[in-house]
């Protein structure tokens, strides 16, 4: 493909889509769907930024069809209640993109249900709402997953052996963890939904180094990686390309089920999107197998 951008959506209209993440990404996702005719759910749990971000896209795409859900992808609880209302107002979906994540805090911290944060939002909520959507997904048209993961995935491991950071906290191997399992979680829906005939896409996607609040907003503004997200912005590449892999995955007819998207240049940290090798850690399947079953059993999610 060659400098695929947003004006290279096919149009979106009848179909509906959830978004985590009411900004940086996730709201460049929610604005170029609404522009190309989806109804979207833009999804996050600060209800005042959730509205800022639904009245921006509609400012933008005057009469486009957006509105705001809360959930707190921390908060078991609060995903479950999300999915149920939605639910009640639709009878199927036809694209999710598990956006929303938190990077690097500097200490360890733990989700309302005591997993380490990182890890329980970046993956383990995402996962969580995937299975609780799944039903709504299957009564979809041409349905898809696109899951964030990250080029810090390339040096993620999953320890089996701690989880939850437990024994021992490092902002960056952890980070890096919960986005090769966003990526073994993607692979592995695939796989599963093609042996079980749901009828759901499933493909992973990254955005290379751009230009959002995650670093700042995680390990801190003060932080070395905080400030050169201040002070040096060249290193960065504007948000709404960084976006466009995901887009790309999310709505291309070419985007193949079960693979991985990512900026074109300079090793992947920048560009427009092109398929690209995932870590060789993320093909491990038994890895996923295992990642899959104990991810059931720590968020005891089961399908309706």
């Amino acid at each position: 493909m060659t400098k695929w951008t947003t004006s290279n959506i096919p149009p979106q209209h009848g179909r509906t889509a959830v978004v985590t993440g009411t900004g940086g990404l996730g709201y460049e996702d929610a604005l170029a769907l609404a522009r190309a005719g989806a109804s979207v759910v833009i999804a996050g749990r600060n209800p005042r930024k959730g509205a800022e971000a639904v009245a921006a896209i509609k400012q933008a795409v005057p009469g486009g069809q957006v509105r705001f859900g809360e959930v707190d992808l921390a908060n078991l609880a609060s995903i479950a209640a999300f999915t149920e209302q939605l639910a009640q107002e639709q009878d199927s979906l036809d694209l999710l993109i598990n956006n929303a994540g938190v990077m690097t805090p500097p200490t360890r911290r733990e989700t309302a249900d005591g997993f380490e944060l990182q890890f329980g939002t970046n993956y383990l909520g995402h996962f969580a709402l995937t299975r609780h959507l799944l039903p709504l997904l299957k009564e979809g048209r041409n349905s898809r997953v696109v899951t964030l993961g990250s080029i810090a995935a390339r040096q993620g491991a999953i320890n089996f052996n701690d989880l939850q950071a437990e024994r021992g906290y490092k902002p960056g191997p952890v980070y890096s963890q919960s986005k090769l399992a966003c990526i073994m979680f993607a692979f592995e829906l695939s796989r599963r939904s093609k042996a079980a005939g749901w009828g759901v896409e499933s493909l992973a996607a990254h955005p290379g180094v751009s230009r959002t609040d995650l670093l700042p907003n995680g390990a801190g503004k003060t932080s070395a990686a905080g400030m050169a997200r201040r002070f040096l912005p060249f290193l960065f590449q504007p948000v709404w390309q960084g976006a466009l892999p995901t887009l790309y995955a999310a709505t291309d007819p070419a985007a193949r089920d079960g693979a991985y998207y990512g900026p074109d240049r300079l090793g992947g940290t920048r560009g427009y999107p092109t398929e690209e090798k995932p870590p060789k850690q993320a093909l491990d399947t038994a890895v996923a197998a295992r990642l899959w079953e104990t991810s059931l059993q720590l968020t005891n999610v089961t399908l309706a």
